[in-house]
C-alpha cells in the first residue's frame, strides 16, 4: 500500500520563485491600498492615482510601522509614523526635515501584473519573474456566460485545497445538495491522470449516462434524463488549478467533441498560501446559457455553498493532521493529487539547490 506524508512539519515551506494570486484587482482602489500576509509576509498593495499598482512589504525600514497605516501620495506611499515616502521600486525618496537619504532606506518590492481581473505577484527572486507563466482564467464575462468570483480565508494549509480540487470523487460524497449526483457515478467514472507540457498534471474524468445533479437541472434543461458528463482537472504549480467540467444528453457525441446545446462551466482556483496553516482562496466560476437555459444564476451560486462544504471539510482536515502527524494512505483516485504534491517538491528543492552557496 503506498504512502505519502502530509504531515504538517512537512508543510512548512513556500515556492517563493512563482506567481501568485495576491488580491482581486476591484479589492485594491484607485489611490487605495490594502494590506495582506501572503507566503507568511505582510505585503502592501496600493494602486496610484493613474490606476498602476504596486507591492511593497509593509514594513517602513525607519521603525517598522506597517505601511498600510500611512497612505498613497502620488506614486508613491507615505509612512504614518514620521512622513518618509517610498517610491513603487522600494525607495525612500523624501525623509522630513533633512535632505540627505540613508543608502539603507527602503523596503523590498514585489513584481506585480494585473491580469484577468486579479493582481499577480512574485515574492522570490525579482530577475526571474516571466510575465509569460502568469495563468489565464480562459473565460470573460459576455453576454453568453455568467460569472462569479470570492476570496475565501481557509484555515488549512493551501496544499490540503489543491488536493481537494485534484480529486473529484470526493463530490458525490460532500455536494450531494448541488454539484454531486450518484457517488458511484464519481467513484467509478473513467480517469486519465497524466503530467502537461507546462510543468503541471491534467486529471480528466468521464461520467457517461449519468443522473445529472440537482445545480445542473436547475438551470440547464436536457433533453433526456440522463446525461454524460466530464471534468477536466489542470493543475498549474504550485497552486492554481483550473476546472473545466460540462454535461449533455446521454448519446449526443460529448466524447467526439460536440458540445452542442451543452451545460459547460469553467473554474479558477488559485489557492495563495497565509501561513502554513492558513490560506487566500481566491475562485471564480462562468457558466454558458443556452436557449432554454433558466436566467437564474442558480448554478454558478451554488458554487458559494460548494466553497464552503470543501471549506469545513480542509479545516477539520487541518486539525485532525495538527492532533496527530503521520503517513496517509494513498488510494488509486489520488493520482493527481500525488504527482501535483511532486510537482511542487521539485520546485522546492530545485530553490533549495539555487540557494546553497
Amino acid at each position: 500500500m503506498m504512502e505519502t506524508a502530509h504531515a504538517t512539519r512537512e508543510m512548512s515551506k513556500f515556492v517563493r520563485n512563482a506567481w501568485y494570486v495576491g488580491a482581486w484587482a476591484d479589492e485594491v482602489a484607485e489611490g487605495g491600498m490594502m494590506s495582506r500576509v501572503l507566503l507568511g509576509e505582510a505585503v502592501l498593495f496600493y494602486r496610484t492615482p493613474a490606476g498602476k499598482v504596486a507591492a511593497l512589504e509593509d514594513r517602513c525600514c525607519h521603525r517598522g510601522l506597517p505601511l498600510s497605516r500611512g497612505q498613497v501620495r502620488g506614486d508613491c506611499v507615505q509612512c504614518g509614523y514620521h512622513g518618509l515616502v517610498f517610491d513603487r521600486q522600494g525607495r525612500c525618496v523624501h525623509v522630513p526635515g533633512q535632505e540627505r537619504i540613508p543608502p539603507a532606506a527602503r523596503v523590498r518590492a514585489f513584481p506585480v501584473e494585473e491580469r484577468d481581473g486579479m493582481i499577480w505577484i512574485w515574492m522570490g527572486e525579482p530577475s526571474l519573474a516571466d510575465p509569460a507563466k502568469i495563468v489565464s482564467q480562459l473565460f470573460s464575462e459576455s453576454a453568453e456566460w455568467t460569472f462569479l468570483k470570492d476570496r475565501y480565508s481557509v484555515a488549512a494549509n493551501y496544499q490540503l485545497i489543491t488536493d481537494n480540487l485534484m480529486d473529484l470523487t470526493h463530490v458525490g460524497y460532500v455536494h450531494t445538495r448541488t454539484i454531486g449526483g450518484t457517488p458511484e457515478a464519481h467513484s467509478e467514472a473513467e480517469t486519465r491522470t497524466v503530467n502537461t507540457e507546462s510543468g503541471g498534471v491534467l486529471v480528466e474524468r468521464w461520467m457517461l449516462d449519468s443522473i445529472p445533479p440537482p445545480s445542473y437541472t436547475a438551470v440547464h434543461r436536457f433533453g433526456t434524463p440522463r446525461v454524460d458528463r466530464w471534468m477536466q482537472i489542470e493543475f498549474f504549480a504550485p497552486s492554481v488549478v483550473r476546472i473545466h467540467t460540462g454535461a449533455m444528453d446521454t448519446g449526443k457525441g460529448a466524447r467526439e467533441g460536440n458540445r452542442d446545446g451543452a451545460l459547460l462551466f469553467w473554474g479558477f482556483n488559485a489557492q495563495t498560501p497565509e501561513t502554513e496553516r492558513t490560506t487566500h482562496y481566491f475562485w471564480s466560476g462562468a457558466r454558458n446559457r443556452v436557449a432554454g437555459d433558466s436566467s437564474s444564476d442558480t448554478r454558478l451560486d451554488s458554487l458559494r455553498v460548494t466553497f464552503a462544504e470543501d471549506k469545513e471539510i480542509v479545516e477539520a482536515q487541518q486539525r485532525s493532521l495538527d492532533r496527530k502527524s503521520q503517513p496517509l494512505v494513498m488510494i488509486a483516485s489520488d493520482s493527481g493529487l500525488a504527482r501535483a504534491r511532486r510537482q511542487v517538491e521539485g520546485l522546492l528543492a530545485a530553490e533549495g539547490e539555487r540557494q546553497e552557496p
